[in-house]
């Protein structure tokens, strides 16, 4: 069975499968990248499938990052091995759950500036890392005692 390229819907130009540079902004920070996708002659004619747009989804996530002052991927990621945490533990410890740091580190997700600020204090003062597990062995201590509703 023969495979055939998208048609725009709205031109009804047959697209082809290229990467385009396209450009990001966000308040007053841009950010130009390559964007997969299916392209057509016309510089607006473009379809994207989900993989093609978690590509632009990660760029903008990125883009927000640098302008907020927030943490970017390769930092989070960088910290977190720093602190020898895998991603599930340090979602428990730091919070945002057991998934946070997988979507955080691949540029799915924003951390917010609580998590930024914590792992900022934990890269200059990793033995404030303990405090953190005390708190959390605590807390895991506390729901194991409570009676039973």
């Amino acid at each position: 069975m023969t495979k055939t390229n998208p048609v725009h819907p709205e031109t009804g130009s047959v697209l082809q499968r290229e990467v385009r540079p396209l450009t990001l902004i966000y308040k007053d920070q841009s950010v130009t990248f390559d964007m997969p996708g299916w392209y057509g002659e016309g510089p607006d004619d473009g379809l994207f499938d989900p993989e093609d747009m978690k590509v632009s989804d990660r760029m903008l996530n990125r883009l927000k990052a640098r302008t907020e002052g927030l943490l970017e991927p390769e930092e989070i990621r960088r910290i977190r091995k720093k602190l020898r945490l895998s991603q599930s533990e340090a979602g428990d410890v730091i919070g945002g759950g057991p998934r946070a740091f997988q979507k955080y580190e691949a540029g799915d997700l924003l951390p917010s500036k609580a998590i930024s600020s914590a792992l900022v204090l934990l890269d200059r003062d990793p033995k404030g890392l303990g405090v953190l597990e005390a708190r959390r062995r605590r807390t895991r201590a506390t729901v194991l005692a409570a009676p039973q509703l």
